[in-house]
């Protein structure tokens, strides 16, 4: 299974609306520093949100299958992309009360996330360019 993403810029601007799997949009942009009007993320600012959610997604899916409560889970992603390689740090909030055999078990669950493991596992990438848009007038 593939996932697919298309952004277009809205009015030759910094904002764009990312079309994701033909079901869900997502607006980016930049802060007004960089030229944008801030209306939403800046593209790199999504990467932390990406793991944040995932890991909280998979932690939450895992419990649920196993009757564990988890109203108040929370995951902190902090991520600098100026250092080589980049420096993630990851912090799961869970509910007190956990033993220390569930918390292990609930960081291994953690670490199974999927973008996680893609973002361990590395990317190859290929690329085109297309000219099939409209000529500007």
């Amino acid at each position: 299974m593939s996932f697919t993403a298309s952004a277009h810029s809205i009015g030759g601007e910094m904002r764009q609306e990312v079309d994701v799997n033909g079901r869900h949009t997502i607006v980016t942009d930049e802060p007004q520093a960089l030229g944008g009007t801030d209306e939403g993320p800046a593209p790199h600012e999504l990467l932390p949100a990406m793991l944040a959610s995932c890991v909280s997604t998979t932690v939450a899916s895992y419990a649920r299958r196993h009757g564990w409560q988890l109203q108040d889970l929370r995951v902190d992603v902090t991520y600098d992309p100026q250092t080589s390689p980049r420096d993630v740090e990851l912090v799961l909030h869970l509910p007190p009360g956990f033993s220390d055999e569930r918390v292990a078990v609930l960081r291994r669950v953690a670490a199974a996330c999927p973008a996680r493991r893609a973002l361990e596992a590395g990317f190859a990438f290929e690329e085109s360019v297309a000219t099939d848009l409209p000529a500007a007038a």
